[in-house]
């Protein structure tokens, strides 16, 4: 059985990936999306499907209610030891904080502060004899610097940090600038790190080894770009499959698409672990088109992008822009959205429902039955990312008024103004109607360019709310569909 990259099409920031058994598990950044954390699983690396997630809720108030681009939860590693699965997570501007479960798809723990150190991020742990080693990198954003990669020494429970403070244990300005996510393994008495340098759109994949957790480490890139399409292909997991052979998993920055999901065959040459298609002594490797799967198990499992919202329990392809409320939403029969008083911009409402891009090329529509109460009621669909564009519906002037509205975010990271493209009215005080965009791979509708947001492809996003006050009015969801290739 063949696979072709890339084996996601759908945008899972920072991959990390580890086999238990039959299984592998693969986690991602999720910034301010809510909830946060998505955990895959697969029996064969090629097809994934979604089990859980590790945070339901941020436990920090500024997540209540307001939208917090860019921030959350980065890069986060998983890990499992003694029968528990760690996943240890960089809550941007907060440190490290560590989530277990015995069961990746059953209840994670609630986040517990590891490392309180605002400006670290990308941490991995490695486990030598009774002692537990982290990595990190650096956010020049709050550490003041970066390129550089830190070590710090905790419990092996990964219960409190016993270091005071951290160890730089490689500088990468020289060789590997912008090092960042680490991923930290042993083999073979060698301490191995694998991260990425350069940059996330045209960087290179680097390894680093040493016979000592404290270095000197050396270093020799394993993947880069070379003369294939696959840009800046690099962070991710080197994981096993049960024949003994190792793979890497790692994303393409795909712009709107956000960062998709690519696997590479592996080949340990002079216990280098060269990731790609290795044809020249010395060189890194160079990103595969595909090839045979690493196990031979063709099981048939996806991550739906369509929701007829027949469950009652919310579909984990939505996630909203911060901590989801009660008040904002109820299932069964249908996502039933409420026209909850919120007001500004509707690309920085935090009750968005938003889900990812799955094609290259398609259409999306959605069915809703708009039941307004009160003038001010509005409910709709769109795209959003750094520019955005929605379909709406607003109670006006005891009309109800379609809309087509445009807008950007400044590079403040405020919105600007809505334009109102379009206006027509429908005369109805229930109404049932067909929302739909469609997109060609660079725009939206032909007319709206779609753009990626703050470290995180463009997403569709359907919402309701009353700008002006409290409303009893809604918009009930009966169906959201998706349609496409993935071809240029």
């Amino acid at each position: 059985m063949k696979y072709k990259n890339p084996v996601l099409f759908c945008d899972y920031s920072d991959p990390d990936v580890i086999r238990v058994g039959e299984y592998f598990y693969l986690v991602a950044s999720s910034f301010n999306f809510i909830p946060g954390v998505p955990v895959l699983r697969s029996r064969n690396l090629v097809e994934w499907e979604h089990v859980n997630y590790v945070i339901k809720r941020m436990p920090f108030p500024e997540f209540d209610g307001e939208t917090r681009r860019g921030e959350g939860a980065w890069a986060p590693s998983l890990r499992y030891r003694d029968g528990r699965f760690y996943c240890i997570i960089p809550i941007y501007g907060r440190g490290i904080y560590v989530s277990e479960a015995t069961s990746a798809e059953g209840e994670w723990s609630p986040l517990r502060c590891l490392v309180a150190n605002e400006g670290a991020i990308d941490p991995c742990p490695v486990w030598a004899g009774d002692r537990c080693y982290l990595a990190v990198a650096f956010a020049r954003s709050k550490a003041g610097f970066n390129s550089v990669i830190g070590l710090y020494e905790v419990t092996p429970d990964l219960t409190r940090c016993i270091s005071d403070g951290y160890r730089i244990i490689y500088d990468g300005h020289a060789q590997n600038p912008v090092i960042e996510g680490p991923k930290f393994y042993m083999r073979d008495g060698w301490y191995y790190i694998l991260a990425p340098a350069g940059s996330v759109r045209s960087g290179w994949q680097t390894a680093l080894r040493s016979r000592s957790v404290f270095g000197p480490y050396e270093s020799r890139v394993v993947l880069m770009q070379d003369d294939t399409p696959v840009n800046g292909p690099h962070q991710g997991a080197l994981v096993d499959a049960p024949d003994g052979r190792d793979w890497f998993v790692h994303f393409q920055d795909m712009r709107v698409y956000g960062r998709i999901v690519h696997l590479q065959p592996v080949e340990w040459v002079d216990g280098w672990p060269i990731c790609g298609e290795y044809k020249y002594d010395g060189l890194a490797g160079r990103p595969a088109a595909g090839g045979d799967y690493p196990v031979g198990v063709v099981t048939g499992a996806h991550i739906p992008c369509c929701d007829d919202f027949s469950s009652a329990e919310l579909s984990p392809i939505w996630q909203t822009q911060a901590n989801m409320c009660g008040e904002w939403y109820s299932c069964g029969g249908g996502l039933r959205l409420n026209c909850v008083h919120i007001g500004g911009d509707v690309d920085r409402l935090p009750n968005l429902f938003t889900t990812k891009l799955t094609y290259r090329n398609f259409s999306a529509r959605c069915k809703l039955r708009f039941s307004p109460k009160e003038e001010g009621d509005e409910a709709g669909f769109g795209v959003t990312g750094e520019k955005y564009a929605f379909i709406t519906i607003l109670r006006s002037g005891g009309r109800n008024v379609v809309r087509l509205l445009d807008g950007r975010e400044t590079p403040l990271g405020e919105c600007s103004d809505e334009v109102e493209i379009g206006i027509d009215g429908v005369n109805r005080n229930v109404c049932e109607l067909w929302l739909k965009f469609s997109v060609n791979g660079k725009t939206v509708g032909g007319e709206y360019p779609a753009t990626a947001g703050r470290w995180v492809g463009a997403r569709f996003a359907l919402f309701a709310r009353n700008a002006a006050g409290d409303s009893a009015g809604s918009a009930l969801f009966t169906s959201f569909t998706v349609g496409g290739t993935d071809g240029e």
